[in-house]
């Protein structure tokens, strides 16, 4: 019976204690013997709401009914429900359905990713600096990858083609890009109403967009087009929801993939991902103090194709696990890009991110920081191991636990199959069985098909540096992005004021539309000056355009025209001053004066 319930302020001599955790075992122990039964109450209270906390957290504790804290296999298909869906599956991905079979497969992978790290280590001489190589003592050592040597002919070709492209504001692009497009067509109205959109409606709507990608707020924004606030406000109610923001950018996405310079910047079927933190100001339930950024922060979480688009974003909370959600915007991608391969930094390099990513069918490839340190597997014993490759041998520090992975197999696919047909939420999935318990064998062998991916990561990572210099170059399209995002999200010195989590998400997909509208535009001239240089007899060669960034935005101007007219301003003012305006309540929830 609770302690409450009954009346009691002593703990039971019979309560458990194993649960209490190494760090606050030593004060349950000092209570006990110093007879301080309310010490004794309080610490054993606390330890066993964090207990509580940790087992919700983990899946070892469940509500039934709950969503968020079910039993863990209940977000899976049933064994009668993924029968069916099994062979197809395993066709989809590529595995196969047998346990031995898929061990036999990853062993092939295993051994010509070693082979490869064995010449690479043989060849290389401990006083190579350049060079992946063992040391004097077998230690790994790892160089940094050097800065990308960029051809000067194509420097020279990217800033021709810069300034060839015509002056615009961002008005005038989203206008002229929408008739090429009609993405502005996505945004219905929320009642179902169909109808034909006015002139008058497109204008209201791109008003919204851009007030909420620059951070100018309706008020401002207003001011700045001449149209009432009211529209605007109504316009944003009923046409500029998320899933409308979402189909509008897929237009976009899949409207750049078709062109045919984007061909050239990459194929589409790799991305990556990266937080960015953007400053928040008053009470939200999604931003943090963070003192290495100075203050209150929250962060959107985008996927950049290496086409330079934006297929995902996602706005959470700055202390949440980023690596938790890589592969939510990859599964449940709505635009043609053919994602097969993410590339992150070490937020996403976690042994269930690389177990599940090749569950379905993807590629993790991130770059680890500390690359010597993690541990990598091998097949055989460490005599056998070591006498097939005596340079990279040494470096393989645990033995692949097959056993285990031939027992969880059938699991591990219909874990697999339910994330790729939609059944659980990748997020949900990745956060329970990260924080699975030691005790649940099916994270534990996810864990352990993980340690494997990584193990074969690591290999290809170190052997090919053309591997690790595209991955790199994609890291830096992503955060080449962050730049362009920041110039864009330029009012208010780029201070989220919306408090709720929906409208911070609205808005930053408005940011997400601008930013993949100046890429696409960006690419569709950079392609048109091409075209006019080679009708005049230029060679350009296509090798050097992938160099050409289409992130330029120094030809466009986010503030939108400003007309200053020293007469007319000096007209408005009374004695020297401008009169006062009554206040009125902004989108952000703050007084602001009509007449500044």
């Amino acid at each position: 019976m609770p302690l409450n319930r009954v009346g009691g302020r002593k703990v039971p001599a019979a309560a458990p204690t194993s649960f209490v955790p190494a760090r606050y075992a030593d004060y349950l122990a000092k209570a006990k013997r110093d007879g301080d039964d309310t010490a004794f109450r309080h610490y054993w209270e606390l330890c066993t709401i964090l207990a509580l906390r940790d087992g919700l957290r983990s899946g070892d504790v469940f509500v039934p009914g709950s969503r968020r804290y079910a039993d863990p296999g209940t977000y899976l298909f049933t064994p009668e429900q993924w029968e069916p869906r099994r062979a197809e599956f395993c066709q989809l991905i590529r595995k196969p359905a047998g346990a031995a079979d898929a061990i036999e497969q990853v062993k092939e992978e295993f051994h010509q990713a070693m082979e490869d790290l064995e010449e690479t280590l043989a060849n290389s001489a401990p006083g190579d600096v350049g060079a992946v190589r063992l040391d004097e003592n077998g230690r790994l050592v790892i160089p940094p990858l050097s800065a990308e040597d960029i051809p000067g002919e194509a420097r020279e070709l990217r800033d021709e083609l810069s300034g060839m492209l015509p002056f615009v504001p961002i008005a005038s692009l989203l206008i002229e890009l929408d008739a090429r497009t009609n993405f502005i067509a996505c945004f219905t109205h929320a009642g179902g109403h169909k109808t034909k959109q006015t002139v008058a409606l497109k204008r209201n709507i791109l008003a919204v967009l851009i007030a909420g990608a620059t951070n100018l707020g309706l008020t401002r924004m207003s001011e700045a087009c001449g149209v009432p606030y009211d529209t605007l406000a109504w316009t944003q109610e009923w046409y500029v929801r998320e899933e409308t923001l979402r189909e509008a950018n897929t237009v976009l996405v899949n409207h750049h993939y078709g062109l045919e310079l984007a061909k050239k910047f990459g194929g589409g079927t790799m991305s990556s991902s990266d937080g960015q933190r953007f400053p928040v100001r008053g009470k939200s339930l999604t931003a943090r103090n963070m003192t290495i950024h100075g203050g209150q922060v929250l962060s959107s979480y985008t996927h950049v194709s290496d086409q330079w688009s934006t297929y995902g974003t996602q706005q959470i909370v700055p202390t949440t696990r980023e690596g938790h959600l890589t592969l939510d915007e990859i599964l449940g991608n709505q635009t043609d890009l053919p994602i097969t391969e993410h590339a992150t930094d070490t937020h996403g390099a976690t042994l269930v991110n690389f177990g599940l990513f090749d569950l379905v069918g993807k590629a993790l490839t991130p770059r680890i920081r500390d690359l010597g340190r993690i541990t990598m597997l091998r097949i055989d014993t460490p005599g056998a191991t070591n006498a097939l490759y005596p340079h990279a041998g040494p470096l393989l520090a645990d033995r692949w636990n097959t056993d285990l992975i031939i027992e969880c197999y059938p699991d591990l696919l219909r874990m697999g199959g339910s994330l790729k047909f939609g059944e659980a939420t990748a997020s949900l999935i990745v956060g329970k069985w990260s924080a699975a318990s030691r005790q649940n064998t099916l994270a534990a062998a996810l864990k352990e098909w993980g340690r494997m991916r990584r193990t074969l990561h690591a290999a290809r990572y170190l052997s090919d540096p053309i591997y690790r210099r595209k991955i790199t170059r994609q890291l830096n399209k992503g955060e080449s992005l962050h730049a362009l995002r920041r110039d864009l999200h330029y009012a208010q010195q780029g201070t989220i004021v919306r408090p709720h989590f929906q409208d911070q998400t609205e808005q930053a997909w408005c940011l997400t539309l601008l930013t993949n509208a100046v890429i696409t535009w960006t690419t569709e001239y950079y392609g048109v000056a091409i075209s006019e240089l080679r009708s005049q007899g230029r060679e350009i060669r296509d090798e050097l355009l992938s160099f050409i960034a289409p992130g330029h935005r120094e030809n466009i101007n986010f503030f939108g025209f400003i007309t200053v007219d020293i007469e007319s301003e000096l007209a408005k003012l009374i004695e020297g001053w401008r009169p006062l305006r009554p206040t009125t309540v902004t989108d952000a929830g703050t007084t602001f004066l009509l007449n500044p």
